[in-house]
């Protein structure tokens, strides 16, 4: 270890470069290695999902749209339409569909404020549903896509 001054004349210690080199390297390989930690591990995780509209009809059923962030394009979503029924005095899932196509959806626009367009539903047997939603602010909303809910199935209107 000598002695060097610094840019004032005060007398300070050099460890050396060494040192600096050593702190320096595992300072980068500790960033290097979370980072890599992460886009790995984005690969196995479950993709986001956020709800954007839900309806109750009656005791009967419950109706969900869910958007399902892509694993492969982050600006690309789907849509899920769930339809719950009660049994035992819980909601369990009876039927699915995908809204449009998969990963055919913008997730921002999706996700944001006045992303759903229309959501129609009715309490009746079959229950008729309408969705509609925004596809971009520019382009607007998509055409309405019309559902029949029926013995807690899904059916294309």
């Amino acid at each position: 270890m000598s002695l060097v001054r610094n840019q004032h004349g005060n007398r300070i210690r050099n460890r050396g470069r060494r040192a600096v080199t050593a702190a320096v390297t595992l300072l980068t390989a500790a960033v290097l290695g979370a980072a890599g930690a992460g886009a790995s591990n984005a690969g196995t995780a479950a993709p986001q999902t956020r709800q954007i509209a839900s309806s109750v009809l009656g005791a009967d059923y419950k109706v969900t749209l869910t958007a399902l962030r892509s694993t492969d394009d982050q600006n690309a979503a789907s849509v899920r339409l769930q339809v719950y029924t009660q049994s035992g005095g819980a909601w369990k899932e009876s039927d699915r569909v995908t809204v449009g196509d998969v990963d055919g959806w913008f997730w921002y626009p999706l996700t944001g404020r006045g992303s759903v367009c229309e959501f129609s539903t009715a309490s009746t047997e079959p229950a008729p549903l309408t969705v509609s939603l925004l596809i971009t602010p520019s382009i607007g909303c998509s055409e309405p896509t019309h559902y029949v809910v029926k013995q807690g199935r899904v059916y294309a209107g």
